[in-house]
């Protein structure tokens, strides 16, 4: 049995990532067109608002559209990572699409509001506040992930940065647009799908089935007016005085306390790296190779190349000399196998020192390296030369007992420092580097980035929620869903890397929108107590927190089935993060918010 892996396979692998994902797309719109429209259904023929369902995602798909053809204009790097964004956006455009359809119904039930432009008015004036608030928070979290040191997560977040700020461009438009056509619709009694007028004919009743497919019900009475949708009721009725009764809200209390441990504990396990076969899909060539890497020769670490840059004169004995001492250094580390080192200077050295060759000037030296590479003919491929010049050469260190990202960091580490001590000028080199580089600044880099994109959602809410308490809630939320998630993500085996980085993010802007909807309705609610707020709170903005968690699962979900880790990882951290943000926004936020 051959397994086998040369030195491209492992970027080929990666970028042939992006083509598994790409069928994935079609079965997301589907799915997300279909919820839109069940969850925008009605008994009536005349006010089912399929159309504008399905606009919504147009809408969001659009604005992907948009943005990629903006970033590619612009140059941007399309990474593998950029191929997680459309399922995003598909879920966070819906997401709008229907706070601003619960608004609308909402405003025909407000009197005095009856003529289109007062109505649109009265929409635009409560769910564009709400709408903002979350784009900009999620589009500042993205814009704060540009400052990172990786540049598959810079471009990332442009990419889905930018595609954020059409969606909302879109939204508040083409989308308000849409609504007001829909309504001119429905106030000339037009079907639904024909578009044609919808009424009894002058000849007296029609037959049953004419009045099914035109009116929506047999009876040959028109539709009865706009009435609140059932879920609405379900969460002002049965929801709200359930979460609102103190033995409830005990049990509530003492499950935050569960779910906050839980997560602490998880946040002190972490594990930080890479592993390199998750670079790869499933089904790929490179996975067996790394097994029985790992089975067989599990001792042995990478090869590293050791690079003498630039031209020194090898056939003056003190440089001769420093090359061996340096090499020496190198072999020293507790992480090399002295033995196992393979150098063409040491072995002409060598053979001038048993008399069969000369190299005690440049011409002998340079005249005699053919003799050499008769003994060894691979040294040919170690020693850069030019007519009278040796430009560069190399020489390689085998590494031993390198098993866990910690030994990588170090050794990477130490040879480097080796390195930058010798007197003669060397590099250290390997293609797994590159990944080892992760581990050296993964930690602070993700801490930075939470930490300025957490800062910056507290400005935003405070500028937009003129309300100081309810900004502390916001911040609480974000605080306590970043600490779950990065917690439960050990559970889940994700491994702290730059994936899972860009994630945790995204996570900051998602926490966001969930909690400052419902601790807005609750501090700006006219009720006398603090039940009957949570209350009405949950009664209004319940449904559509829940349709857009519903609606950017399902964006994310069929990522679970992608053949890459890295798409998988994506869905795993973002159900984590709409599930913990759900639960405060639904759950935890509303009862705090009745004790204080």
């Amino acid at each position: 049995q051959v397994t086998y892996f040369t030195s491209l396979s492992r970027q080929q692998e990666f970028e042939g990532n992006t083509k598994s994902v790409i069928p994935l797309f079609s079965v997301t719109y589907f799915l997300t067109i279909t919820f839109s429209i069940v969850s925008c259904l009605r008994q009536s023929c005349i006010r089912n608002n399929v159309w504008l369902a399905c606009c919504g995602v147009v809408s969001a798909g659009l604005a992907v559209l948009s943005s990629f053809g903006l970033m590619l204009f612009c140059g941007v790097p399309f990474v593998v990572t950029v191929a997680n964004a459309p399922f995003l956006i598909l879920g966070v455009g819906v997401d709008d699409m229907f706070i601003m359809i619960a608004s609308w119904e909402q405003s025909s039930r407000k009197k005095g509001k009856s003529d289109v432009k007062s109505r649109l008015a009265e929409t635009y004036s409560e769910a564009a506040l709400s709408v903002t608030i979350t784009t900009l928070t999620d589009v500042l979290a993205f814009f704060i992930g540009t400052w990172t040191a990786f540049p598959s997560v810079r471009s990332f977040c442009l990419y889905t940065g930018t595609a954020f700020v059409f969606c909302y461009i879109y939204n508040m438009t083409f989308f308000g647009a849409i609504i007001v056509l829909n309504h001119k619709r429905e106030q000339g009694n037009r079907h639904w799908l024909t578009c044609m007028p919808v009424g009894v004919d002058d000849q007296g009743q029609q037959s049953c089935l004419y009045n099914a497919c035109c009116i929506g019900n047999c009876s040959g009475r028109s539709p009865q007016p706009e009435s609140e949708h059932p879920m609405s009721i379900f969460f002002k009725k049965y929801y709200g005085p359930f979460f609102t009764n103190k033995w409830i809200k005990l049990i509530v209390v003492l499950l935050y306390g569960a779910y906050l441990g839980g997560s602490i504990y998880g946040c002190t396990q972490m594990r930080e790296g890479i592993d390199l076969r998750n670079l790869a899909s499933d089904g790929s060539y490179v996975i067996p190779y790394y097994n029985d890497d790992d089975k067989y020769f599990s001792a042995y670490g990478p090869r590293v190349m050791v690079v003498i840059t630039e031209s020194v004169d090898y056939w003056n004995e003190t440089v001769r000399l420093a090359i061996e001492n340096c090499t020496q250094n190198l072999e020293g580390s507790s992480y090399v196998d002295k033995n196992l080192s393979e150098s063409w200077l040491r072995v002409y050295t060598q053979l001038a020192e048993s008399g069969l060759t000369n190299i005690s000037n440049k011409v002998l030296f340079i005249k005699n390296l053919p003799r050499l590479f008769k003994i060894v003919p691979s040294f040919k491929w170690d020693i850069n030369e030019t007519q009278d010049e040796i430009e560069a050469s190399r020489f390689f260190i085998q590494t031993v007992n390198v098993t866990s990202a910690v030994d990588e960091k170090n050794l990477l580490n130490e040879l480097r420092e080796t390195a930058k001590q010798c007197s003669i000028p060397l590099m250290v080199y390997h293609p797994a580097f590159i990944y080892y580089d992760q581990y050296l600044v993964i930690v602070q880099n993700t801490i930075q980035n939470v930490v300025v994109a957490a800062g910056a959602m507290l400005l935003v809410s405070l500028l937009l929620i003129p309300n100081p308490l309810c900004c502390l809630w916001v911040t609480f939320a974000i605080a306590s869903v970043i600490v779950g998630v990065a917690g439960f993500m050990t559970f889940w085996n994700v491994n702290l890397d730059s994936i899972s980085m860009i994630n945790l993010v995204i996570c900051i802007g998602f926490s966001v929108d969930f909690s400052a909807h419902i601790s807005y309705v609750f501090v700006t609610s006219g009720e006398s107590s603090a039940n009957n707020k949570a209350i009405e709170a949950l009664s209004l903005l319940g449904y559509p927190v829940l349709q857009g968690a519903v609606s950017t699962v399902l964006g994310v979900v069929v990522l679970a089935a992608a053949k890459a880790y890295i798409f998988r990882t994506f869905f795993k951290i973002m159900f984590l993060v709409i599930l913990f943000g759900a639960l405060h926004g639904l759950v935890f936020i509303p009862v705090f918010l009745t004790f204080f």
